[in-house]
């Protein structure tokens, strides 16, 4: 087995930040990037072509791209990264064990890191559009449709919110919803309803996206649920708002989970495990920013050198 001080677990924008504050402590990490959902290490800004509200970058920067500088710069400093998804986790004593690989690694102090997944479709011609149209948050991507149409497709808070959000730049924001109501709170579904530019349809599911061919939006395949009819509706753009899964299956009965999967902590990024820390959107419902997530990878790594400094 081999013994590291600290393991960071993801390699989002909270991982690295973690990792880049961790290896500038000589804490000497061991970061496992992950193969995550995309198949490759990064979190979600992989998904993501243009980032526009990062500081730092006035032109702009492309999602992948910054976070090859993310990673640079945690390597620059020493930490030692692995390409690989850690399949499981033993916190019930120190040092903490994670596998992976078949191959098992200890350390003192374990940051968690593994973000969380937007929810979606699971059509062929989402997947293909994904940064070209399709997109699951509205703060990262809204931007791009001034004075566009845009379909959000979801009924919860999220989705009204994403909705209301897409109207400081959009015409029109149509909520594409499968039943005959939202389930969005009360002052939520009133805010919507009242936003002139915010239209509905009800029963429907979006069946399929147009054009992969041209890598772009043009159009949503519409089925009704009720009747089961046919229909396309021209769009630029299709924002998915079913919600979030934070990667926390592997933490299931090794750290407090909360009722959706996101992992609890307190008092910054500690968890219910002394020595163990969580950052980022594993943690985070409410942001879901990679500047957040930035922020509390900082964190965590400030609380693991704490704790490890006070002889633990």
């Amino acid at each position: 087995m081999t013994a590291h001080n600290l393991i960071i677990i993801g390699s989002g924008p909270a991982g690295f930040t973690a990792a880049i504050y961790a290896a500038r402590a000589n804490l000497k990490p061991l970061l496992f990037e992950g193969l995550a959902k995309g198949g490759q290490p990064g979190g979600q800004l992989m998904l993501t072509t243009d980032v526009e509200n990062y500081p730092g970058f006035p032109e702009g920067v492309l999602g992948p791209e910054m976070m090859d500088l993310f990673r640079k710069q945690a390597a620059r400093f020493g930490t030692e990264l692995l390409q690989q998804d850690v399949t499981a986790a033993d916190f019930s004593k120190r040092p903490f064990r994670v596998t992976s690989d078949g191959k098992e690694y200890s350390a003192n102090a374990v940051i968690i890191a593994t973000g969380a997944s937007a929810n979606w479709l699971n059509i062929p011609s989402e997947k293909a559009l994904q940064g070209h149209g399709v997109s699951a948050c509205a703060t990262c991507d809204g931007f791009f449709f001034k004075g566009k149409e845009v379909v959000v497709v979801g009924g919860g808070d999220s989705a009204v919110e994403e909705a209301t959000f897409l109207t400081k730049f959009a015409t029109r924001v149509t909520i594409v919803h499968r039943r005959a109501e939202l389930r969005a709170s009360k002052i939520m579904q009133d805010r919507a309803r009242a936003n002139k530019k915010i239209d509905f349809i009800w029963d429907s599911a979006v069946t399929d996206i147009q054009d992969p061919a041209q890598k772009k939006v043009t159009a949503v395949v519409l089925k009704n649920l009720k009747t089961g009819a046919v229909s396309e509706k021209k769009t630029d753009g299709v924002f998915m708002a079913i919600g979030h899964t934070p990667n926390s299956e592997i933490f299931k009965g090794q750290v407090a989970l909360d009722a959706k999967g996101y992992i609890g902590v307190h008092d910054g990024t500690l968890t219910n495990v002394p020595g163990v820390f969580a950052c980022g959107d594993v943690q985070d419902h409410k942001y879901r920013q990679a500047v957040t997530a930035a922020g509390t990878g900082c964190m965590a790594a400030l609380d693991a050198e704490r704790f490890l400094g006070a002889g633990h």
